[in-house]
């Protein structure tokens, strides 16, 4: 059974990462290389690196480019333009789309329901709530050269805001009992209520427009991500596990 549920979420997850990696040289890649021309003109120092593996805690755990590439500076590391860009960022995707669908075929397995890709088309735009619209409401994507708040503190707040959201939107779907319902709707509500870490300042080095255009590219490719992987991780789910246990009964 446990190679079953590997072998769905290895599947689901390795097609998602490749997926994803094409879409996103056609969405956020473009705005993030335009941002980085206004950053390298005088951009926030301080502001961290873009990449999957790195701003998860800020809510665009997808975004795949480094927006600190210059050799020399506190000796800071990140992949050199070109191929070896696009290859970290593959490599990242693939990671992180294993990842969460080890998730989503292990809430399949936890739910005990039929699924199939339209059922796991359902539970991917519950991750994308869950992961990234929720959080992005209190800290939404961010361009390079954007003023944030700690990063610390982000962190925190993002995995506070993606827990209390999980179990609620659990709560809400999974169990029928009202009480459990208003419960998760408080939890749901919870991380906005107390409210996310903000930067003394607004503003940057990259236009307002870019940032507002690469928020709306980032949660829209984001959307997709969660879509694709849902679906594939409940058709792979209904091969690799369900097909194999009904052939047995």
């Amino acid at each position: 059974m446990i190679g079953r549920l590997l072998a769905s979420a290895l599947v689901s997850g390795l097609l998602t990462g490749v997926l994803i990696s094409v879409i996103q040289e056609f969405t956020t890649t473009p705005i993030i290389l335009h941002a980085e021309a206004f950053e390298g003109a005088g951009g926030h120092d301080d502001h961290a690196a873009l990449m999957w593996t790195d701003e998860v805690s800020g809510g665009q755990f997808y975004l795949a480019h480094s927006a600190e590439e210059h050799e020399g500076e506190e000796g800071g590391w990140g992949p050199q333009g070109g191929l070896e860009r696009t290859l970290f960022t593959t490599a990242a995707n693939l990671i992180a789309g294993v990842g969460f669908a080890a998730l989503l075929v292990a809430g399949f397995q936890l739910a005990g329901r039929r699924i199939d890709g339209r059922a796991g088309l359902a539970w991917g735009v519950a991750g994308f709530v869950v992961f990234q619209l929720a959080p992005a409401l209190g800290l939404p994507p961010e361009v390079p050269g954007s003023m944030a708040a700690d990063l610390a503190g982000r962190q925190f707040w993002w995995w506070f805001a993606v827990a209390s959201t999980g179990v609620g939107v659990w709560l809400l779907l999974m169990v029928r009992a009202l009480p459990l319902h208003v419960l998760g709707v408080l939890l749901i509500a919870l991380p906005h209520l107390v409210g996310a870490p903000q930067p003394d300042e607004i503003g940057g080095a990259v236009p307002p427009e870019l940032a507002g255009h690469f928020a709306a590219a980032a949660l829209a490719t984001a959307f997709i991500f969660w879509a694709l992987l849902g679906w594939l991780a409940g058709r792979s789910y209904q091969w690799f596990v369900e097909r194999p246990q009904t052939a047995t009964a």
